[in-house]
């Protein structure tokens, strides 16, 4: 904001009164475009909603219904900006709920993983689904303290020095999630090399017939294109961030409406579609992970169950 924009008049100015780039972002947010956004993110809310009810997926179904609104909340933000660019309480209705949203479905995709993992067996994995969901459900915890923090103390400053302050924290909490996805996907990538080293018979035969469908097949590569957009999305908030609220990305609305709403709307679009619950054919709760068991006692009680099947096949009458 340039010093010939003294803080006491900014809050009589108006579109018509004052130059745009006395206001909290230098251009007009499009109303139309962000009452899309507003209104595609809450159809997704309702249909996540109705489907986390119906399919039971409790844990997925809250991190994305938190992400969600959060998402809807942002837009109505930048709606309220068009009105008035002016109104730094617009902007941080618009600034903070979008900065953080990510970080709820992030945390709900996390989960997928290591209901995936029991489903080809956890011996096909180098780490027990309760290690990758509490280590990367514990990142995304403290991705998510960092930006709310940030995002408070921005909001809550009576000076440049303290917005940036807060503008600071908030990079570094989208940084930890950055890094967070990237540490996801390299896991997620040894493990499928892992898995086309193990033979069908080493697998939890309790999901053979889930693993053959072509459901639970593009359930993955959907959760896999969802964790890639999350991830562009999240390095382009780090490069806007790290320039500053009146830095030139900050203040570009095209490559917002570009790298910020259409990444998440493919990315939840793509969790909507392919949505787990459908995905795993009833079978969700049979792949939940035991914060109590230990990665043996599990593969001991898989192998237990493999055997059992493999003698009622045998003396069948």
């Amino acid at each position: 904001m340039p010093d010939s924009c003294p803080l006491q008049s900014i809050a009589n100015c108006t579109v018509g009164t004052c130059p745009l780039s006395c206001a909290q972002v230098e251009y007009l947010p499009t109303l139309a475009g962000n009452a899309v956004y507003a209104a595609a993110f809450g159809l997704l809310l309702i249909v996540q909603f109705m489907l986390g009810i119906k399919c039971k997926t409790w844990g997925f179904t809250v991190g994305m219904i938190c992400g969600l609104i959060l998402e809807v909340v942002g837009y109505a933000g930048r709606i309220m900006l068009h009105d008035n660019p002016f109104d730094f309480n617009n902007f941080i209705i618009y600034l903070v709920p979008l900065t953080i949203a990510p970080a709820f479905l992030a945390g709900a995709l996390y989960l997928c993983l290591s209901r995936i993992i029991i489903v080809y067996g956890q011996q096909t994995s180098r780490f027990s689904p309760r290690t990758y969901a509490i280590t990367f459900i514990t990142s995304d915890f403290i991705s998510l303290v960092l930006q709310g923090a940030g995002g408070g103390l921005a909001a809550s400053a009576d000076n440049n020095s303290g917005s940036e302050t807060g503008r600071a924290i908030m990079v570094a909490g989208v940084v930890c999630q950055v890094v967070s996805l990237l540490i996801f996907m390299g896991l997620w990538l040894e493990f499928i090399f892992r898995l086309r080293r193990t033979s069908e018979s080493t697998k939890d035969v309790r999901f053979v017939e889930l693993r053959n469908t072509k459901k639970f097949t593009w359930f993955q590569y959907a959760l896999g294109a969802a964790v890639v957009l999350i991830f562009i999305r999240s390095v382009y908030r780090v490069a806007e961030l790290q320039q500053g609220f009146s830095g030139p990305i900050a203040n570009d609305e095209v490559s917002f409406m570009i790298l910020e709403g259409p990444m998440i709307f493919l990315a939840v679009l793509a969790m909507t579609a392919l949505h787990p619950g459908i995905a795993f054919g009833g079978k969700w709760s049979s792949a939940a992970w035991s914060v109590k068991q230990h990665r043996k006692a599990a593969f001991a009680t898989s192998s237990s169950y493999s055997e059992d099947v493999h003698l009622e096949q045998r003396y069948k009458p």
